[in-house]
C-alpha cells in the first residue's frame, strides 16, 4: 500500500538508533545515500499468535503493523506496543501512519463473517477511534500527511477529514451498473486516492458470467473517476488489485489468476492519464512470479513478492526490491537462514527502509521484519 512522503523523513540519529545491533545480510550491493547503514531487524512479537509484519512506517522510527493477530507499532528502540483494542473486537492491524504520527488501521470481530471497522489512533491515547459501522465491507484505512483518511465504511468508498466524511467515492461512470468498490488502497500527498473496483454479471446473451477486478483513482479536487485499464476482463478466475500510488500517481499491483493448481501473479505498472495497459517487470531471477505490494512516496522504490508454486501453493517465497527500472531482485533473509524461509515486503520508505514479514522455519525466528538501505541489500540470485 501507499505509503506517506513522512515515513521516509526520520532523521540520521533516529535512523542509527533504529539499527543498532541489526543483523548484517550477505549480497551486492546497489547505490543508495550514505545516511544509512544496511541491515535486518527480526521485531520483538506480541506474546501468542502470529509473528506479524510492518505495513507502514511514520516518523522518528515509528513503524506500524500487526504483532499476534493484533495492531500493534514499534518505536525507534525496536520496542514493540500494542494499539488498545475496542471492546468486541480481537483481532487487527495498523495500515497507515502519517508524518504527525496519526495510524489508521481495521479492527476484527471473530464472529460469524468476520465484520470489521475503520478505526485511528495517536500514541498515548486511552482508545482507539472508530470512524466507521462494524460491517463485513468495512476495512482498509490509509492517511496522508495533510491527515486525510480513505477507507471502505459498509461497502462504501470514504473519505474523513478531523473525523468528518467530506465525501464518497463513486464508482466511475463508465462501470457496469453491478460494479462495486472491494477496497480502498492509498492516498498520496496531492489527495488522489487509490482503490479496486469489482464487477460481476450474468451475460444472458453469451449464456456467462462476466467477472472483473480492476484499479480505480479518484483525483484530488473532485476530477471524474478514472478506471484504469487491465490485461484480462471478464475472467472470474482472474482479477487486478492496486496496492499502492505515489505521489506523482503511479500506480502499483498485480494481476492474479487463481483456479484450482493453477496459480499466477504478475506485477503491473500503470502511469497518468492511465489511459494505456499497464507494464511490468519482469520477476526476480529464479522466481516465476511477482506481486508488487507498495511504492515509495517519491523514489520510485518498488516492493513486493516473488514467488514459485508447486501444485497450487507458494512454496517459494521472497521479499522483493525494484528500484522503478530495469531488474527486480531478492532482500536477503537474516544471517543463518536455511533455504525453506519465507519473507515478504509491504512498506517501503524514501529513506530506503522496507518492512514485511520474515518465518524462519529453520529457528532463527519469525516476525515482522524492517530492511534498512534496502537498496544496497537487494541482489540478484544465482543457480
Amino acid at each position: 500500500m501507499n505509503r506517506s512522503r513522512t515515513r521516509g523523513s526520520a532523521s540520521a540519529a533516529v535512523a542509527a538508533a533504529v539499527i543498532a545491533g541489526l543483523l548484517t545480510a550477505a549480497g551486492p550491493a546497489a547505490a543508495a545515500g550514505p545516511a544509512c547503514e544496511p541491515g535486518i531487524t527480526v521485531l520483538p512479537s506480541l506474546t501468542g499468535g502470529p509473528a506479524g509484519s510492518v505495513r507502514a512506517f511514520g516518523p522518528d522510527g515509528l513503524a506500524v503493523g500487526s504483532s499476534a493477530g493484533l495492531p500493534a507499532y514499534w518505536t525507534a528502540d525496536r520496542q514493540v506496543h500494542a494499539v488498545p483494542m475496542p471492546e468486541g473486537f480481537q483481532e487487527g492491524t495498523v495500515t497507515g501512519v502519517n508524518a504527525k504520527g496519526l495510524m489508521v488501521g481495521t479492527v476484527q470481530s471473530t464472529a460469524q463473517g468476520l465484520p470489521g471497522a475503520v478505526f485511528t489512533y495517536r500514541i498515548g491515547a486511552p482508545s482507539v477511534q472508530l470512524i466507521t459501522a462494524t460491517s463485513t465491507q468495512s476495512g482498509g484505512g490509509e492517511v496522508n500527511d495533510a491527515g486525510h483518511v480513505v477507507a471502505l465504511d459498509g461497502g462504501v468508498a470514504k473519505e474523513w477529514v478531523n473525523g468528518t466524511v467530506v465525501r464518497e467515492l463513486p464508482v466511475p461512470a463508465d462501470a457496469h451498473p453491478s460494479t462495486v468498490i472491494s477496497a480502498v488502497n492509498g492516498i498520496n500527498k496531492r489527495g488522489d486516492i487509490l482503490g479496486t473496483a469489482y464487477t460481476n454479471y450474468w451475460d444472458q446473451d453469451n449464456d456467462q458470467i462476466v467477472s472483473t477486478t480492476f484499479p480505480v483513482v479518484w483525483p484530488a479536487g473532485g476530477y471524474p473517476t478514472a478506471s484504469l485499464p487491465v490485461w484480462t476482463e471478464g475472467d472470474w478466475t482472474v482479477g487486478t488489485r492496486a496496492t499502492g500510488i505515489d505521489d506523482k500517481g503511479r500506480v502499483v499491483g498485480y494481476e492474479k489468476l487463481s483456479y484450482r493448481d493453477w496459480q499466477e501473479r504478475k506485477p503491473a505498472v500503470w502511469k497518468r492519464p492511465y489511459d494505456a495497459l499497464p507494464t511490468g517487470p519482469a520477476p526476480v531471477a529464479g522466481y516465476q512470479h511477482l506481486t508488487l505490494d507498495a511504492i515509495s512516496p517519491g523514489t520510485n522504490a518498488v516492493v513486493g513478492t516473488a514467488m514459485t508454486f508447486v501444485e497450487g501453493y507458494a512454496n517459494h517465497v521472497r521479499a522483493a526490491y525494484w528500484p522503478g527500472a530495469g531488474a527486480t531482485k531478492a532482500l536477503p533473509h537474516p544471517a543463518g537462514a536455511t533455504p525453506d524461509a519465507r519473507s515478504e515486503a509491504f512498506a517501503v520508505s524514501d529513506d530506503d527502509r522496507v518492512g514485511g514479514s520474515y518465518w524462519g522455519w529453520d529457528g532463527v525466528g519469525s516476525g515482522a521484519v524492517i530492511w534498512t538501505c534496502a537498496s544496497r541489500q537487494a541482489y540478484t540470485p544465482q543457480g
